[in-house]
Protein backbone atom coordinates (compact mmCIF):
# COMPACT_ATOMS: atom_id res chain seq x y z
CA UNK A 1 0.00 0.00 0.00
CA UNK A 2 2.94 2.33 1.25
CA UNK A 3 4.45 1.30 -2.46
CA UNK A 4 1.62 2.43 -4.25
CA UNK A 5 0.95 5.95 -2.90
CA UNK A 6 4.68 6.54 -3.14
CA UNK A 7 4.85 5.66 -7.09
CA UNK A 8 1.63 7.57 -7.17
CA UNK A 9 3.46 10.92 -5.93
CA UNK A 10 6.63 10.44 -7.64
CA UNK A 11 4.50 10.53 -10.92
CA UNK A 12 2.68 13.69 -10.36
CA UNK A 13 5.51 15.22 -9.27
CA UNK A 14 7.02 13.80 -13.00
CA UNK A 15 3.84 15.71 -13.83
CA UNK A 16 3.98 18.99 -12.68
CA UNK A 17 7.56 19.35 -13.90
CA UNK A 18 6.37 18.39 -17.26
CA UNK A 19 3.70 20.88 -17.03
CA UNK A 20 5.83 23.94 -15.67
CA UNK A 21 8.48 23.49 -18.42
CA UNK A 22 5.94 22.74 -20.86
CA UNK A 23 4.28 26.21 -20.21
CA UNK A 24 7.69 27.89 -19.26
CA UNK A 25 9.02 26.92 -22.63
CA UNK A 26 5.92 28.94 -24.49
CA UNK A 27 5.84 33.15 -25.09
CA UNK A 28 5.92 35.04 -21.17
CA UNK A 29 3.32 38.05 -21.23
CA UNK A 30 4.33 40.81 -21.20
CA UNK A 31 2.60 44.48 -20.58
CA UNK A 32 3.41 47.17 -23.58
CA UNK A 33 2.40 50.49 -24.59
CA UNK A 34 2.46 52.08 -27.70
CA UNK A 35 4.75 55.28 -28.29
CA UNK A 36 1.95 58.42 -28.72
CA UNK A 37 1.85 61.95 -29.79
CA UNK A 38 1.01 64.29 -27.39
CA UNK A 39 1.96 67.77 -25.27
CA UNK A 40 3.96 67.44 -22.49
CA UNK A 41 4.53 69.99 -19.99
CA UNK A 42 7.20 69.02 -17.26
CA UNK A 43 6.23 70.71 -13.89
CA UNK A 44 7.85 70.87 -10.30
CA UNK A 45 5.57 70.80 -7.34
CA UNK A 46 6.74 72.15 -3.94
CA UNK A 47 5.90 74.78 -1.65
CA UNK A 48 7.02 78.03 -1.21
CA UNK A 49 6.03 81.50 0.93
CA UNK A 50 5.14 85.00 -0.29
CA UNK A 51 6.94 88.02 -0.09
CA UNK A 52 6.28 91.66 -0.51
CA UNK A 53 7.71 92.97 -3.97
CA UNK A 54 8.91 96.16 -1.85
CA UNK A 55 8.09 97.00 1.52
CA UNK A 56 9.09 99.34 4.64
CA UNK A 57 8.14 99.36 8.62
CA UNK A 58 6.87 101.66 10.24
CA UNK A 59 8.61 102.28 13.87
CA UNK A 60 7.70 104.46 17.01
CA UNK A 61 9.79 107.54 16.61
CA UNK A 62 8.89 108.50 20.29
CA UNK A 63 8.08 106.73 23.22
CA UNK A 64 4.17 106.01 24.44
CA UNK A 65 0.91 104.73 24.61
CA UNK A 66 -1.51 103.62 21.76
CA UNK A 67 -4.17 105.61 22.03
CA UNK A 68 -5.85 106.24 18.47
CA UNK A 69 -5.99 103.43 15.89
CA UNK A 70 -6.51 104.54 12.06
CA UNK A 71 -5.66 100.98 10.15
CA UNK A 72 -6.54 97.11 10.06
CA UNK A 73 -4.32 94.57 8.68
CA UNK A 74 -4.85 94.61 4.64
CA UNK A 75 -5.93 97.79 4.46
CA UNK A 76 -4.30 99.64 1.27
CA UNK A 77 -2.71 103.55 2.47
CA UNK A 78 -0.94 106.21 0.59
CA UNK A 79 2.26 107.45 2.14
CA UNK A 80 2.09 110.00 5.22
CA UNK A 81 -1.40 108.35 5.83
CA UNK A 82 -1.85 107.27 9.57
CA UNK A 83 -1.12 104.65 10.83
CA UNK A 84 -1.67 104.55 14.70
CA UNK A 85 -1.68 107.82 17.15
CA UNK A 86 -0.08 107.44 20.37
CA UNK A 87 -1.29 109.33 24.12
CA UNK A 88 -0.22 113.35 23.01
CA UNK A 89 -0.77 114.82 26.55
CA UNK A 90 2.86 115.42 27.72
CA UNK A 91 3.72 116.55 23.76
CA UNK A 92 0.78 118.88 23.69
CA UNK A 93 1.77 120.58 27.42
CA UNK A 94 5.46 121.26 26.47
CA UNK A 95 4.56 122.99 23.02
CA UNK A 96 2.32 125.06 25.22
CA UNK A 97 5.00 125.74 27.42
CA UNK A 98 7.68 126.11 24.58
CA UNK A 99 5.37 128.61 23.07
CA UNK A 100 4.37 130.71 26.27
CA UNK A 101 8.90 131.50 26.25
CA UNK A 102 8.59 132.43 22.65
CA UNK A 103 5.93 135.07 23.22
CA UNK A 104 7.94 136.13 26.12
CA UNK A 105 11.31 136.59 24.09
CA UNK A 106 9.60 137.74 21.68
CA UNK A 107 7.85 140.81 23.77
CA UNK A 108 11.20 141.53 25.39
CA UNK A 109 12.99 142.02 21.84
CA UNK A 110 10.09 144.18 20.29
CA UNK A 111 10.89 146.57 23.98
CA UNK A 112 14.61 146.38 23.39
CA UNK A 113 13.91 147.71 19.67
CA UNK A 114 11.83 150.25 21.09
CA UNK A 115 14.88 151.33 23.09
CA UNK A 116 13.68 150.16 26.63
CA UNK A 117 10.27 149.81 28.96
CA UNK A 118 7.54 152.48 27.89
CA UNK A 119 7.59 153.79 31.63
CA UNK A 120 11.20 154.94 31.49
CA UNK A 121 11.24 155.88 27.84
CA UNK A 122 7.89 158.11 28.70
CA UNK A 123 9.92 159.47 31.59
CA UNK A 124 12.85 160.48 29.00
CA UNK A 125 10.80 161.68 26.47
CA UNK A 126 9.05 164.19 28.48
CA UNK A 127 11.74 165.48 29.70
CA UNK A 128 13.81 166.35 26.78
CA UNK A 129 10.38 167.87 25.41
CA UNK A 130 10.67 170.10 28.47
CA UNK A 131 14.27 170.98 28.06
CA UNK A 132 13.81 171.65 24.27
CA UNK A 133 11.32 173.86 25.55
CA UNK A 134 13.21 176.01 27.69
CA UNK A 135 16.27 176.16 25.24
CA UNK A 136 13.84 177.80 22.76
CA UNK A 137 13.32 180.46 25.44
CA UNK A 138 16.34 180.66 26.66
CA UNK A 139 17.77 181.47 23.31
CA UNK A 140 15.27 183.81 22.22
CA UNK A 141 16.07 185.94 25.53
CA UNK A 142 19.61 185.58 24.88
CA UNK A 143 19.25 186.50 21.41
CA UNK A 144 17.29 189.43 22.65
CA UNK A 145 19.61 190.52 25.44
CA UNK A 146 22.77 190.51 23.21
CA UNK A 147 20.74 192.73 20.94
CA UNK A 148 20.02 195.08 23.85
CA UNK A 149 23.70 195.24 25.35
CA UNK A 150 24.46 197.03 21.46
CA UNK A 151 22.16 199.43 22.67
CA UNK A 152 23.39 199.17 25.77
CA UNK A 153 20.00 198.67 27.42
CA UNK A 154 20.96 195.79 28.93
CA UNK A 155 24.28 194.65 31.03
CA UNK A 156 26.85 192.16 30.21
CA UNK A 157 26.23 190.53 33.43
CA UNK A 158 22.39 190.18 31.77
CA UNK A 159 23.93 188.79 28.70
CA UNK A 160 26.55 186.28 29.99
CA UNK A 161 23.91 184.86 32.15
CA UNK A 162 21.42 184.13 29.45
CA UNK A 163 24.52 182.42 27.16
CA UNK A 164 24.96 180.19 30.47
CA UNK A 165 21.08 179.19 30.89
CA UNK A 166 20.94 178.36 26.84
CA UNK A 167 24.72 176.12 27.54
CA UNK A 168 22.86 174.57 30.56
CA UNK A 169 20.09 173.52 28.53
CA UNK A 170 22.00 172.48 25.66
CA UNK A 171 24.35 170.04 28.76
CA UNK A 172 20.52 168.59 29.71
CA UNK A 173 19.49 167.62 26.51
CA UNK A 174 22.79 165.75 25.66
CA UNK A 175 22.28 164.14 28.99
CA UNK A 176 19.08 163.16 28.34
CA UNK A 177 19.32 162.12 24.91
CA UNK A 178 22.60 159.42 26.59
CA UNK A 179 20.41 158.45 29.03
CA UNK A 180 17.56 157.21 26.53
CA UNK A 181 20.51 155.35 24.46
CA UNK A 182 21.75 153.75 27.13
CA UNK A 183 18.17 152.34 28.13
CA UNK A 184 19.06 149.58 25.77
CA UNK A 185 22.77 148.19 25.79
CA UNK A 186 23.81 146.84 22.29
CA UNK A 187 24.73 143.68 24.56
CA UNK A 188 20.99 143.42 26.27
CA UNK A 189 19.64 143.34 22.36
CA UNK A 190 21.70 140.48 20.91
CA UNK A 191 20.44 138.81 24.44
CA UNK A 192 17.26 138.98 23.90
CA UNK A 193 17.30 138.10 20.19
CA UNK A 194 19.71 134.76 21.78
CA UNK A 195 16.66 134.01 23.92
CA UNK A 196 14.34 134.04 21.37
CA UNK A 197 16.51 131.86 18.94
CA UNK A 198 16.66 129.52 21.92
CA UNK A 199 12.70 129.60 22.66
CA UNK A 200 11.75 129.49 19.11
CA UNK A 201 13.71 126.11 18.75
CA UNK A 202 12.31 124.85 21.62
CA UNK A 203 8.70 125.11 20.44
CA UNK A 204 9.94 123.55 16.80
CA UNK A 205 11.09 120.32 18.98
CA UNK A 206 8.11 120.23 20.58
CA UNK A 207 6.08 121.01 17.98
CA UNK A 208 8.08 117.89 16.14
CA UNK A 209 7.45 115.53 19.07
CA UNK A 210 4.22 115.73 18.60
CA UNK A 211 3.90 115.09 14.99
CA UNK A 212 5.38 112.19 15.57
CA UNK A 213 3.32 110.85 18.11
CA UNK A 214 0.82 109.78 14.94
CA UNK A 215 3.02 107.08 13.19
CA UNK A 216 2.19 107.28 9.45
CA UNK A 217 2.69 105.27 6.45
CA UNK A 218 6.19 105.43 5.05
CA UNK A 219 5.33 104.36 1.64
CA UNK A 220 1.99 103.74 -0.66
CA UNK A 221 1.21 99.88 -0.15
CA UNK A 222 -1.14 97.66 1.90
CA UNK A 223 -0.93 97.07 5.17
CA UNK A 224 -0.15 93.55 6.04
CA UNK A 225 1.40 93.33 9.49
CA UNK A 226 -0.23 95.09 12.17
CA UNK A 227 -0.97 94.38 15.67
CA UNK A 228 -1.64 97.03 17.64
CA UNK A 229 -4.03 97.83 20.27
CA UNK A 230 -5.05 100.75 22.12
CA UNK A 231 -3.51 101.21 25.39
CA UNK A 232 -0.81 99.02 24.53
CA UNK A 233 3.12 100.91 25.26
CA UNK A 234 5.20 101.73 22.69
CA UNK A 235 9.46 102.48 22.83
CA UNK A 236 11.57 103.87 20.48
CA UNK A 237 11.84 101.69 17.65
CA UNK A 238 9.42 99.89 18.41
CA UNK A 239 7.44 98.05 14.72
CA UNK A 240 3.70 99.54 14.55
CA UNK A 241 3.53 97.97 11.28
CA UNK A 242 5.03 96.67 7.24
CA UNK A 243 3.41 98.06 4.68
CA UNK A 244 4.41 96.40 1.24
CA UNK A 245 3.49 96.86 -2.49
CA UNK A 246 1.13 93.39 -3.37
CA UNK A 247 0.92 93.83 -6.62
CA UNK A 248 2.96 91.98 -7.95
CA UNK A 249 4.39 90.04 -5.03
CA UNK A 250 7.58 88.08 -4.86
CA UNK A 251 6.90 84.42 -4.28
CA UNK A 252 10.20 82.07 -3.11
CA UNK A 253 10.06 78.89 -4.11
CA UNK A 254 11.63 75.70 -2.47
CA UNK A 255 12.59 73.48 -5.41
CA UNK A 256 14.15 69.90 -4.30
CA UNK A 257 17.84 69.60 -5.74
CA UNK A 258 17.25 66.90 -7.69
CA UNK A 259 14.53 69.44 -9.62
CA UNK A 260 17.09 72.42 -9.69
CA UNK A 261 18.93 71.96 -13.23
CA UNK A 262 15.07 71.50 -14.85
CA UNK A 263 14.22 75.03 -13.25
CA UNK A 264 15.13 78.14 -15.60
CA UNK A 265 14.49 82.36 -15.83
CA UNK A 266 11.13 83.07 -17.52
CA UNK A 267 9.42 79.63 -16.41
CA UNK A 268 6.14 79.48 -15.99
CA UNK A 269 4.56 79.55 -12.23
CA UNK A 270 1.03 78.94 -10.96
CA UNK A 271 0.66 79.12 -7.05
CA UNK A 272 -2.17 77.43 -4.96
CA UNK A 273 -3.81 78.30 -1.91
CA UNK A 274 -5.09 76.65 0.76
CA UNK A 275 -6.85 79.38 2.21
CA UNK A 276 -8.48 79.95 -1.46
CA UNK A 277 -8.89 76.36 -3.07
CA UNK A 278 -11.01 77.56 -5.90
CA UNK A 279 -8.17 80.41 -7.05
CA UNK A 280 -4.71 80.74 -8.94
CA UNK A 281 -2.25 82.82 -9.17
CA UNK A 282 0.16 82.83 -12.15
CA UNK A 283 3.53 84.63 -12.58
CA UNK A 284 6.64 83.65 -14.23
CA UNK A 285 10.72 82.40 -12.40
CA UNK A 286 13.13 85.65 -12.28
CA UNK A 287 15.87 84.37 -10.12
CA UNK A 288 17.25 80.60 -10.22
CA UNK A 289 18.72 79.21 -7.07
CA UNK A 290 22.13 80.12 -5.97
CA UNK A 291 22.76 77.53 -3.40
CA UNK A 292 21.51 74.87 -1.92
CA UNK A 293 20.26 74.42 1.96
CA UNK A 294 18.33 72.14 4.28
CA UNK A 295 15.21 73.35 4.89
CA UNK A 296 13.97 70.45 7.23
CA UNK A 297 15.28 67.27 5.91
CA UNK A 298 15.24 68.76 2.45
CA UNK A 299 17.98 70.01 0.48
CA UNK A 300 16.62 72.34 -1.76
CA UNK A 301 17.56 75.72 -3.43
CA UNK A 302 15.76 79.31 -3.12
CA UNK A 303 13.78 80.08 -6.74
CA UNK A 304 12.32 83.45 -6.80
CA UNK A 305 8.81 84.02 -9.05
CA UNK A 306 7.22 87.36 -9.66
CA UNK A 307 3.70 86.82 -9.42
CA UNK A 308 0.75 88.89 -10.28
CA UNK A 309 -1.47 89.33 -7.15
CA UNK A 310 -4.06 92.17 -8.22
CA UNK A 311 -6.47 91.69 -5.69
CA UNK A 312 -4.09 91.61 -3.30
CA UNK A 313 -5.48 88.36 -1.56
CA UNK A 314 -1.97 86.56 -0.94
CA UNK A 315 -0.76 88.19 1.91
CA UNK A 316 2.91 88.14 2.74
CA UNK A 317 3.94 84.97 4.95
CA UNK A 318 1.50 83.18 3.45
CA UNK A 319 2.41 79.63 2.78
CA UNK A 320 1.60 78.14 -0.95
CA UNK A 321 2.58 75.58 -3.24
CA UNK A 322 3.55 76.37 -6.56
CA UNK A 323 4.22 74.55 -9.76
CA UNK A 324 6.64 75.47 -12.16
CA UNK A 325 6.56 74.96 -15.66
CA UNK A 326 9.92 73.64 -16.71
CA UNK A 327 9.59 72.80 -20.42
CA UNK A 328 7.04 71.75 -22.62
CA UNK A 329 7.06 69.80 -26.40
CA UNK A 330 4.03 70.31 -28.61
CA UNK A 331 3.12 67.30 -30.28
CA UNK A 332 6.24 65.08 -28.68
CA UNK A 333 6.79 61.05 -29.10
CA UNK A 334 5.99 60.03 -25.39
CA UNK A 335 6.13 57.13 -23.49
CA UNK A 336 5.66 56.01 -19.91
CA UNK A 337 8.42 57.04 -17.13
CA UNK A 338 8.38 52.89 -15.82
CA UNK A 339 9.24 52.01 -19.21
CA UNK A 340 12.55 53.72 -19.32
CA UNK A 341 15.55 52.08 -17.96
CA UNK A 342 19.47 51.99 -17.30
CA UNK A 343 21.81 49.39 -18.84
CA UNK A 344 25.49 50.40 -19.31
CA UNK A 345 25.53 53.91 -18.55
CA UNK A 346 22.89 54.45 -21.55
CA UNK A 347 19.25 55.00 -21.34
CA UNK A 348 16.53 52.56 -23.24
CA UNK A 349 13.59 50.51 -23.42
CA UNK A 350 12.73 46.84 -23.86
CA UNK A 351 10.99 47.12 -27.67
CA UNK A 352 8.96 44.82 -29.15
CA UNK A 353 10.19 43.76 -32.87
CA UNK A 354 8.92 41.09 -34.71
CA UNK A 355 7.25 39.37 -31.47
CA UNK A 356 10.31 39.53 -29.23
CA UNK A 357 11.81 41.70 -26.70
CA UNK A 358 15.22 43.66 -27.89
CA UNK A 359 17.14 46.16 -26.06
CA UNK A 360 17.09 49.17 -27.48
CA UNK A 361 18.59 52.73 -26.66
CA UNK A 362 16.77 55.94 -26.88
CA UNK A 363 17.50 59.59 -26.42
CA UNK A 364 14.87 61.36 -23.85
CA UNK A 365 13.77 64.87 -23.60
CA UNK A 366 11.17 66.79 -21.21
CA UNK A 367 9.81 64.80 -17.96
CA UNK A 368 6.86 65.01 -16.33
CA UNK A 369 5.70 63.30 -13.26
CA UNK A 370 4.27 60.03 -15.45
CA UNK A 371 5.76 60.78 -18.81
CA UNK A 372 8.80 61.32 -21.01
CA UNK A 373 9.47 62.56 -24.22
CA UNK A 374 11.53 60.35 -26.75
CA UNK A 375 13.94 62.64 -29.14
CA UNK A 376 15.27 59.83 -31.24
CA UNK A 377 15.61 55.76 -31.05
CA UNK A 378 11.55 55.46 -31.22
CA UNK A 379 8.85 56.23 -33.43
CA UNK A 380 4.64 56.38 -33.18
CA UNK A 381 3.28 53.15 -32.62
CA UNK A 382 6.53 51.66 -31.21
CA UNK A 383 5.67 48.78 -28.15
CA UNK A 384 8.07 49.36 -25.09
CA UNK A 385 7.40 47.21 -22.20
CA UNK A 386 6.66 48.32 -18.61
CA UNK A 387 7.51 46.38 -15.62
CA UNK A 388 9.36 43.47 -17.00
CA UNK A 389 10.64 39.99 -15.46
CA UNK A 390 14.40 40.68 -15.40
CA UNK A 391 14.87 37.45 -15.92
CA UNK A 392 13.51 37.86 -19.62
CA UNK A 393 16.67 38.80 -21.95
CA UNK A 394 17.31 40.28 -25.58
CA UNK A 395 15.38 38.23 -28.38
CA UNK A 396 13.40 36.37 -26.31
CA UNK A 397 10.05 35.93 -27.29
CA UNK A 398 6.99 37.01 -25.43
CA UNK A 399 3.04 37.37 -25.58
CA UNK A 400 2.46 41.20 -25.47
CA UNK A 401 -0.36 42.69 -23.95
CA UNK A 402 -0.98 46.45 -24.65
CA UNK A 403 -2.51 48.77 -22.32
CA UNK A 404 -2.96 51.84 -24.36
Amino acid sequence: MIRKTLIGLVLLVGLLVVWTFARRSGPVEVKFYRVTRETLVSSVSTNGKVEPLEWASARAAVAGTVDKIYVERGQSVHAGDPLAGLDTTAAEAALAEASAKVAQARSELQLMTAGGRPAELSDIEGQLDRARLDLQVAQRDYDSLNRLLGKHAATVKEVTDAAARVNQLHIQIQSLEQRRKNLVAPEDRALAQAKLREAQAAESAASHTLDLSTVRAPIDGVVYEFDLHTGMYLAVGALVANVGKLNPVRVTVYVDEPDLGRVKRDDPVVITWDGLPDRKWRGRVDKPATQVMMLGSRQVGEVGAIIENPGHDLLPGTNIDAEIQAGSAVDALSIPKEAVRRRNEQTGVMLLENGRIVWRPVELGITTLLRAQVVSGLKEGDGVAGTVNPALTDGERVKPVFLN
